[in-house]
């Protein structure tokens, strides 16, 4: 009774197969078969290495939410060069909530030559040449980020020309920590010293003449520092025309979370606009000499992930692309053979030419074939 049981349950199981195997005595092979075969393990193993490579690409996926951190501390990461020597200018932060941060709690002063060696022309000239791309192709920040702790660090290259060349400029550098509220990052003439109503610089002792605001921005960024990221004023350089010249950047700052297959950080990305002139009293330009960074915050947080296709997305993807290329190239192979046989059929009726009919005395007509005589006797 097992066996028998076991005999209907696999003739059932035969009957449900739906891949039926065809004897290969039944099989017949054809040279337009082999072609089309050929094509289409070609275009298989083709779109496969194609498929595979989208496979191993990645792409970054935005996500926008109301920011709520509002009692953390927002981190400036600040390097600039200013045309002046270092005791003649003074930097700090005053915020809307008229909380001046002093450039000694973060910021250094280093003297430094303005003008740049050859080499480091030539990092300066390559990092325009990616921001002026980077305006142009939006989608190229995508890179950046991918690239983001892995790349090249974006830091000016020290000098390897002559170092014996006497300091006319001001490098200052490092990072300050402000409240999270729109502020006013400033340099300007003389050290800055705290007042009842706000603060002051001490000008009065720097001569007039040797007010000069040039400036070169290596690097300015805010939040946590991400090597590989280039920010939008990265590499900026500004020469003054005019003593009494003052620089302003309109800086928005929106935070972003990034997460990379390399890297997790809670930093900010900004966008700036820029304006320049000469304070002139007697022509109505009013304003203070120096270099003033105004940015506010959005409230809005962007969080930048880095996303990638998975596994079984990839095996359907490939299955669909063998089993389609399989069932395609049947099909066109059975219409092109069908079309091939109806012209040779055309062709084969066009060429037959029937036998003329022999006509009898009496008006009847002979049609057949006239039959071979028999000679033997």
């Amino acid at each position: 009774m097992r066996r028998l049981n076991r005999k209907k349950t696999l003739s059932l199981v035969k009957e449900l197969d739906a891949f039926p195997k065809v004897p290969d005595s039944y099989v017949e092979t054809s040279a337009s078969g082999g072609t089309v075969s050929l094509i289409a393990f070609t275009t298989m193993a083709l779109l496969t290495i194609m498929e595979f490579s989208v496979y191993q690409d990645t792409w970054m996926k935005y996500e926008y939410e109301v920011d709520k951190d509002f009692s953390s501390k927002l981190r400036i990461n600040i390097d600039i060069t200013v045309a002046m020597k270092c005791q003649y200018v003074g930097a700090d932060v005053l915020d809307l909530a008229e909380t001046m941060v002093a450039s000694a709690d973060g910021l250094s002063y280093e003297p430094a030559v303005f003008d740049l060696s050859p080499q480091q022309r030539e990092w300066q000239r390559m990092l325009q040449l990616i921001q002026s791309r980077l305006q142009e192709e939006h989608s190229l920040q995508d890179v950046i980020f991918k690239r983001a702790f892995k790349s090249a660090a974006t830091a000016l290259p020290p000098r390897d020309d002559d170092l014996a060349l006497t300091p006319d400029a001001c490098r200052i550098h490092g990072h300050l920590y402000v409240n999270k509220v729109a502020g006013n990052f400033h340099i300007t003439v003389g050290k800055a010293i705290p007042h009842p109503r706000g603060h002051a610089h001490l000008a009065a002792l720097v001569n007039h003449d040797s007010y000069n605001f040039s400036h070169r921005i290596d690097h300015l960024s805010f939040g946590e520092l991400v090597p590989g990221i280039i920010n939008p004023l990265d590499g900026t350089e500004k020469i003054a025309v005019d003593h009494n010249q003052m620089f302003q950047y309109f800086i928005t700052v929106v935070p972003t979370k990034l997460h990379t297959s390399k890297i997790s950080a809670d930093t900010h990305q900004f966008s700036v606009t820029e304006r320049e002139r000469i304070i002139n009293h007697a022509a109505g330009s009013h304003g203070v000499s120096g270099i003033f960074m105004k940015y506010d915050l959005s409230s809005l947080m962007v969080t930048v992930t880095e996303e990638h296709m998975p596994f079984w997305q990839f095996f359907v993807r490939l299955c669909g692309i063998i089993g389609g290329i399989f069932s395609t190239t049947g099909m066109l192979h059975g219409i092109g053979k069908f079309i091939v046989e109806i012209i040779c059929c055309r062709f084969r009726l066009g060429s037959y030419k029937p036998v003329h009919s022999v006509p009898f005395e009496d008006g009847h007509t002979e049609n057949h074939l006239p039959l071979l005589e028999n000679n033997t006797h």
